[in-house]
């Protein structure tokens, strides 16, 4: 069964040539120019990731993300033509995976797609394609690699596979501080900027979802101007 994905673009021009690209790719392309059609959409067919522009007609990019977040944890990459990095940390905050700015090479675009697949079919898998179960345990927390959960205190945290990634990332290198840069290359699998806060903004939600107090989390802390470490 070939992987759906979501395309939702008020730039007929734009929204055309990335169904074209991810077609040529061997993917199925659900296209939409505005947002609510998408939305109705998504809530009902099976999707593998969505691209969601983030100035729409009908409802901004940012809330159709945040919609499509509170049911279903496939990835998201955000299309904006706005640079500013607070509207990367908003979309990645309200739950995006990537973002890409226009104007955007199509080849670029489709090589995001595939990394952020490939991301997600990885901590998907079922348990009979593993050969064993990796657990990691920590004060209430409970991460599984196996099943891709996450439990606090028994409570299901669902978590996106990159914050998955990060979270794991930290915990199996528990006492050690990890700084953004290394963090963002393990995870992201490309090469960090000085000035990119992609990383701030995922630990933020992770932080959200953990219940953690921002100000005293008791998982992800910050180490100023060095990282962050899991005691």
């Amino acid at each position: 069964m070939k992987e759906q994905i979501l395309v939702v673009d008020d730039e007929k021009e734009i929204a055309d040539l990335v169904e074209l690209y991810l077609k040529n790719e061997g993917y199925e392309v659900a296209k939409f120019y505005s947002a609510l059609p998408a939305l109705e959409y998504a809530q009902k067919e099976k999707l593998s990731l969505a691209v969601l522009d983030v100035m729409l007609p009908d409802m901004d990019g940012f809330t159709l993300c945040q919609r499509i977040r509170e049911n279903y944890l496939y990835p998201i990459i955000m299309l904006t033509a706005r640079v500013e990095d607070m509207d990367k940390i908003t979309g990645l905050t309200l739950g995006a995976d990537d973002y890409v700015t226009k104007p955007f090479n199509p080849l670029e675009l489709v090589a995001r797609v595939k990394t952020q697949l490939r991301r997600y079919t990885r901590y998907n898998v079922s348990g009979a394609q593993r050969a064993e179960e990796d657990t990691l345990e920590l004060r209430g927390l409970s991460i599984s690699r196996e099943s891709h959960r996450c439990t606090l205190n028994g409570e299901d945290i669902p978590l996106t596979p990159l914050e998955f990634s990060i979270l794991w990332y930290l915990c199996a290198r528990q006492g050690k501080v990890v700084s953004s840069e290394e963090l963002f290359e393990a995870v992201w699998g490309e090469k960090y900027l000085d000035n990119n806060n992609t990383v701030m903004a995922h630990i933020a939600r992770l932080r959200e979802k953990l219940h953690e107090p921002p100000r005293r989390p008791r998982f992800v802390k910050t180490i100023w101007g060095v990282g962050y470490t899991v005691e």
